[in-house]
């Protein structure tokens, strides 16, 4: 630090505890991230503070595309769609759910509102969730990877998803649709493969 400040002006801010809305918790053994306050805000930007707690982020029995539901507010719709995007940084595991309900950002309906609701009401039950980065001997990567075959009601593109560990720890995830439609089921695991790949080779 003194090094640093001797060619660059610098302050010294004491003990790193938060960066851009993330809480940095030291421990034991490594650090802690958690969006915990990032999440209460959230919940209290949409009138969602005393909702019901749900074990799961998205009930996959529902269907999406239906049509016959009312109109629901965009900007609303994509105000939280944007601040539980950015919540995934350390809450990889509604990564999925978010994605999907991304998709409907450009004409959202009720429908679609209320899985954005379940979201919300599942990272209520779950506020102090976060990554836990641990200090390990371990340099081994460890990845897996999925997809599944596209639906013809979203344009036929399948979606990609795979998630990379270094040592103990979640380093690179990523749920996203596929640029082109597959033609069996097979081509869109071999898409996948290629992406987490060359993700894991470059890290």
């Amino acid at each position: 630090m003194r090094r640093l400040a001797h060619r660059f002006s610098l302050k010294e801010l004491g003990p790193f505890h938060h960066f851009l809305g993330v809480e940095v918790v030291p421990t034991g053994d490594g650090l802690f991230l958690s969006q915990s306050q990032y999440v209460v805000d959230t919940l209290d930007q949409f009138g969602m503070t005393g909702a019901k707690e749900v074990t799961t982020p998205m009930n996959t029995s529902v269907d999406l595309y239906v049509v016959t539901s009312p109109v629901f507010d965009v900007i609303v719709y994509r105000q939280a769609i944007g601040r539980l995007q950015y919540l995934a940084i350390t809450r990889p595991e509604i990564s999925f759910a978010v994605n999907r309900l991304a998709q409907f950002m450009a004409a959202p309906t009720e429908l679609q509102w209320q899985p954005v609701k379940r979201v919300l009401r599942y990272l209520k039950g779950t506020l102090y969730l976060g990554l836990h980065f641990r200090r390990g001997q371990s340099l081994s990567l460890t990845a897996y990877s999925d997809s599944d075959w596209g639906d013809t009601r979203d344009g036929g593109r399948s979606t990609t998803a795979y998630v990379i560990y270094f040592g103990p720890n979640v380093v690179s995830w990523r749920f996203a649709k596929q640029r082109c439609v597959s033609r069996s089921s097979t081509e869109p695991e071999f898409r996948v493969l290629t992406n987490f790949v060359a993700e894991v080779m470059w890290i």
